[in-house]
């Protein structure tokens, strides 16, 4: 069994954390996984009170809200890690605490997959969890294109996709993860470590029952788009001959009101964004989205940006603090 029956189906468990500059990525992959996912309960983290209070308002079914406040209560630990990092290098250390916080106070899930807020769906999931089968632990390559083999510095693994069992060795894993993001969880690489992902190198090796995905249709990126031959056909777009689930759109900050090239985030150091098909089929959708889902959160939420980055700021309690 991958997750957990109900009496419509197949229930499948998810969580995710972001803040207000976020939130639009967040409400995008919610979409998409509406479309794309029959049943599910998704958990988000809010790590702002602004995120909390407009998903508050919002209301939105199958949208199970964390208050930063009651995810913290307790946890000596993660607050003495806070102390001593970026905003974004806390949200990372964070990662393997929020699967573990689910566990414990969420008996009825068996089987939690955390998501990267900026994820977009475009086809069914069960895919993956076939794939996945009675494993513990689901993790997927970043599959580097050959001219993007210098970010392999970043880690082998991507955490944009992760699979947990309820079990001796999903548990074990997450535990033994979440120790070292406490321990060490800095947003620059350094030696074997990056952030929260560089310590998924060795799991295949390190735990027992850890499963590499290697449906080509997920976590397809700018960073490996140049290793497939895209297209578009029946309406789905195929990788290979795979359909497309999912695509990462990690670091795409740079959008117009018009879809054009020059819309593009010019940092993409690949060929394969001239292809019609990534264009159209691809990003086209998630720009629709983002457009759409600005429009009607920005009454809620004016300082709303998708370009809104949050690398190198300081943790602003602990800065005033500090001052």
């Amino acid at each position: 069994m991958v997750s957990k029956n109900s009496e419509q189906g197949i229930m499948y468990y998810y969580c995710s954390y972001f803040d207000h500059r976020y939130l639009p990525r967040g409400l995008a992959l919610y979409r998409s996984l509406k479309q794309h996912c029959p049943e599910f309960k998704w958990w988000v983290l809010c790590l702002s009170k602004t995120c909390y209070d407009v998903l508050s308002e919002l209301d939105l079914p199958d949208i199970h809200l964390i208050a930063l406040e009651e995810f913290e209560r307790g946890d000596e630990a993660l607050i003495a890690a806070k102390q001593n990092r970026t905003l974004v290098e806390y949200y990372f250390t964070c990662t393997p605490s929020l699967p573990l916080f689910i566990f414990r106070n969420y008996p009825e899930v068996d089987l939690i997959t955390y998501l990267d807020s900026d994820l977009f769906f475009y086809s069914s999931v069960e895919p993956i969890y076939e794939e996945l089968g009675e494993q513990s632990v689901g993790i997927i390559e970043h599959r580097f294109s050959p001219e993007r083999l210098e970010l392999k510095v970043f880690g082998i693994y991507n955490v944009g996709w992760e699979s947990f069992r309820r079990d001796a060795n999903g548990l074990s894993c997450l535990q033994w993860w979440r120790e070292r993001c406490i321990e060490w969880c800095y947003d620059r690489p350094e030696g074997d470590r990056f952030a929260d992902q560089k310590y998924l190198d060795d799991w295949p090796t390190r735990f027992p029952g850890v499963v590499v995905l290697q449906h080509k249709g997920a976590n397809v990126a700018h960073w490996n788009t140049n290793n497939y031959q895209i297209y578009g056909d029946g309406n789905r777009v195929w990788i290979d001959e795979k359909p497309l689930i999912f695509f990462h759109f990690h670091g795409f900050n740079h959008y117009k009101q018009e879809f054009e090239l020059s819309g593009l985030n010019p940092d993409f150091k690949v060929k394969r964004f001239s292809d019609r098909v990534i264009f159209r089929d691809i990003y086209a959708p998630y720009l629709q989205t983002l457009r759409e889902i600005a429009k009607e959160v920005s009454p809620l939420l004016p300082e709303v940006s998708i370009q809104s980055t949050i690398r190198g700021i300081a943790i602003p309690a602990i800065s005033a603090n500090n001052s």
